[in-house]
């Protein structure tokens, strides 16, 4: 599987940086992904993200680590942190910047336990489905620690399928909304994968439904919002 992400990366880091990302997704023309933005320190993060390394707490999993600009805040505050990645790219930019602990390996693969878990950036992409969103959630409540919770961030892009007259131009026959392929292309590579978007009502709903309780943190100014997730009592 191509690892264009981790060789974006890997070639900021290097200095090597000439061009970035550019992504797009199955309803939605391209669009850039600016390379230094993946390096960006804790004054520069969006404020969900920000809210979010605020409340982590105790031993942290930063799931889809990427460069390591959360971990790297993480360690800085005095945390334990391991971070997490499928990017060969990414594991070996992190170790670069300095993270500590860092693991190339898929998430369902984890079996270490944690007090927080964190999946930003759209932390809810990494279930690709609609139906794959039950597996991962009940993977990630085994992995918590007493007490332990997980903080994830998405979009509800409804908006997006609104028309000039602010009809919703959805076809109801098709899969959930939320469901896209994901294109990226950098320096003549191509790739696609699922991505998932989750509006907070189904992620509540999927993750109740997995021994889940389901708050909103803090909802942001583009439809983005952040949950926190706690084992049901």
């Amino acid at each position: 599987m191509k690892d264009i992400f981790g060789k974006a990366l890997l070639d900021f880091q290097s200095g090597d940086y000439s061009e970035d990302i550019v992504t797009a997704t199955s309803i939605s023309s391209e669009d850039t992904l600016p390379l230094p933005y993946l390096f960006r320190g804790f004054n520069d993060m969006p404020e969900i993200e920000q809210k979010a390394l605020e409340l982590c707490r105790g031993r942290v999993l930063d799931v889809g680590c990427g460069a390591g600009s959360h971990s790297l805040y993480i360690q800085d505050i005095g945390l334990e942190v391991k971070a997490i990645d499928v990017s060969e790219g990414a594991i070996m930019v992190s170790k670069l910047r300095g993270v500590q602990s860092v693991a190339k390996l898929d998430l369902l693969n984890e079996t270490e336990t944690f007090d927080t878990i964190l999946l930003l950036m759209n932390g809810t992409g990494i279930f690709q489905s609609l139906d794959l969103a039950p597996t991962y959630l009940k993977h990630l409540r085994s992995l918590l620690n007493l007490g332990g919770q997980i903080l994830i961030d998405s979009s509800d892009i409804l908006y997006m399928y609104k028309d000039e007259d602010g009809g919703i131009w959805q076809d109801t026959n098709t899969n959930y909304y939320g469901e896209l392929d994901y294109y990226l292309r950098y320096k003549g590579e191509k790739k696609v994968m699922k991505w998932l978007y989750l509006d907070f009502n189904k992620l509540q709903s999927i993750a109740e439904a997995s021994g889940l309780d389901c708050e909103l943190m803090l909802e942001g100014e583009h439809h983005d919002y952040l949950a926190r997730l706690t084992a049901a009592e």
